[in-house]
């Protein structure tokens, strides 16, 4: 199974440079989309043999997210049954016969950390409801979760210490995330790969320097570990700041 993962940052604007094509070239079982920035009505797209799923968020051209899926989830939910926190259409939860895909687009700490009590209220709950989930079966999430976990998850690392997505306090709660029992699925299969990243900054010519990020994950449960196949980034895929990741599995 080929689960796959891409923050657009605009869908409208992504369709406009190819997205149907690369959508069809990749070829997955299941496409998690963030940042669609779009209501309902908004688009119109003919994805032959995939059910949509579609969350958006209040506020127009914000957020959102999107899951594709040539299987039909066998329960949906939207959100994370919290009021504060479903209002910007960031996570969507589609069940199937062997575990649960949690499609999320972390809340961004914005400049000058301005929003980091929320982010963190935002990852002790977030984490409540991923728990929650596994007691029924094994979870897996994927998303643009707004954090470079370690040194090696940026380029430059030594002075964006105190800057969003690379804060001490966003690092810790990813490392808090992980120690309840969800493994990084890229890390686990190339520990010290370096250069290994999924968004750029559009300036300074950051992607064509490879000055990036690797913020875009596919964790999972640890029941969950033995059947991953890999986990990648196709980072030659180009039409958002970020580019897909994926996961392979052995399961249904």
């Amino acid at each position: 199974m080929k689960l796959i993962s891409w923050n657009v940052n605009g869908l409208r604007a992504v369709v406009k440079k190819g997205f149907e094509d690369i959508f069809a070239e990749i070829d997955a079982d299941v496409f998690c989309l963030q940042e669609t920035k779009l209501q309902e009505g908004q688009i119109d797209l003919e994805l032959e043999g995939y059910h949509q799923y579609w969350n958006y968020a209040v506020k127009k051209g914000y957020s959102g997210t999107a899951i594709f899926s040539k299987k039909e989830a066998l329960s949906v939910k939207y959100g994370i049954g919290i009021e504060e926190h479903d209002q910007e259409g960031r996570v969507i939860t589609v069940e199937y016969e062997d575990f649960y895909l949690v499609n999320c687009y972390t809340p961004n700490a914005q400049a000058e950390l301005k929003r980091i009590e929320y982010r963190l209220k935002w990852e002790e709950d977030f984490l409540m409801f991923l728990k929650e989930l596994e007691k029924t079966k094994p979870v897996i999430l994927c998303g643009d979760l707004n954090v470079a976990h370690n040194n090696i998850d940026l380029k430059n690392w030594k002075t964006n210490r105190k800057n969003p997505g690379f804060s001490d306090q966003e690092r810790t709660a990813f490392t808090n995330f992980l120690a309840n029992g969800f493994v990084d699925s890229f890390r686990h299969f190339y520990p010290d790969l370096e250069g290994a990243y999924s968004w750029w900054s559009y300036r300074f010519n950051a992607r064509q320097n490879n000055s990036g990020w690797r913020i875009d994950y596919f964790c999972v449960s640890e029941a969950l570990v033995p059947k991953m196949e890999d986990s990648f980034i196709l980072s030659d895929v180009f039409g958002s700041d970020h580019c897909p990741v994926g996961l392979t599995l052995t399961v249904k």
